[in-house]
């Protein structure tokens, strides 16, 4: 009996359909990411795309998918001598005011799965300050772009309210399972996509009330940056369950549990709720 094979993943990547207002080198980026990622799909199975092949420079495993993809953007960053953060290879210096930040495939293990959320996530920092975000659904071509201080063509639901609210959460992860049964218990509706720049983007177009890691500080800059630029320009709020202050650095061992929302008072609330009802800025130890 001759059958399918499932090792593969056959799904076509199509061309990214990014905004005419997107930066050159942000569109380069994104391109470059894309083809990479259509590339590493063709020309290996699912098993080789998840093979663990070196550690990252934020010290975890690196996927075969992931530093193909990381390649290809420090190729365009290379050409464009701006900086570069990303969660793979790490720091590339190039003496600029610029410097681009990536999470070049956010949902690895949906992409080496063939499940079909996965995303790419841009964002071009002058001078430490995020200016400009780009994120790409990859397995859609679908993207969207925010600039500071440019009209958005998002906007999010507004809801202020956790009762009742649609929320996307990472999974927990043991020691936030408290503050994970809380959120859920509140909400109307939960989802876990497991690619936070796509749920950001979710939350700043609408389609989502909130996205949040319940306190497992799993996030990196990297996961947030998009976030911060594409949500508030929709009317949303972007922040850190504990109160720490979300910031672009060479760090990459920094952690925070994000918390992104349709409202800055949804942001809080689900904040609250993840820390145990105390105040923004302080963990349960410090107040106990």
């Amino acid at each position: 009996m001759t059958g399918t094979n499932v090792t593969e993943v056959k799904w076509p990547v199509p061309e990214p359909d990014l905004p005419a207002e997107t930066s050159r080198v942000l569109a380069e980026a994104t391109r470059a990411a894309v083809t990479a990622f259509r590339a590493a799909r063709a020309g290996y199975t699912r098993e080789q795309l998840a093979e663990k092949v070196q550690m990252g420079a934020d010290g975890t495993p690196t996927t075969r998918l992931d530093i193909l993809v990381d390649t290809a953007v420090a190729e365009v960053v290379d050409r464009n001598r701006v900086n570069l953060i990303s969660e793979e290879i790490g720091v590339i210096d190039h003496g600029s005011a610029v410097t681009l930040v990536v999470d070049p495939v956010d949902g690895t293990a949906n992409a080496t799965a063939g499940v079909p959320l996965a995303s790419f996530a841009g964002v071009l920092a002058v001078d430490g300050v995020p200016t400009e975000a780009l994120t790409c659904w990859l397995d859609t071509g679908r993207c969207w772009h925010a600039a500071v201080g440019q009209p958005s063509r998002y906007r999010t639901t507004g809801r202020r309210e956790l009762d009742g609210a649609a929320v996307s959460l990472l999974r927990p992860h043991g020691a936030d399972d408290e503050a994970w049964w809380r959120i859920t218990r509140r909400a109307a509706r939960v989802r876990i996509l497991s690619s936070s720049c796509l749920e950001a983007a979710l939350v700043a177009e609408g389609a989502t009330d909130a996205f949040a890691d319940a306190g497992s500080d799993t996030h990196r800059i990297m996961d947030l940056a998009a976030a911060m630029v594409t949500v508030p320009a929709a009317g949303g709020a972007v922040l850190d369950a504990r109160g720490r202050p979300l910031e672009i650095s060479t760090d990459l061992s920094l952690r925070w549990s994000g918390v992104v929302a349709a409202s800055r008072e949804l942001a809080e609330a689900l904040a609250e709720e993840i820390v145990g009802q105390t105040p923004l800025g302080k963990t349960p130890k410090e107040t106990s």
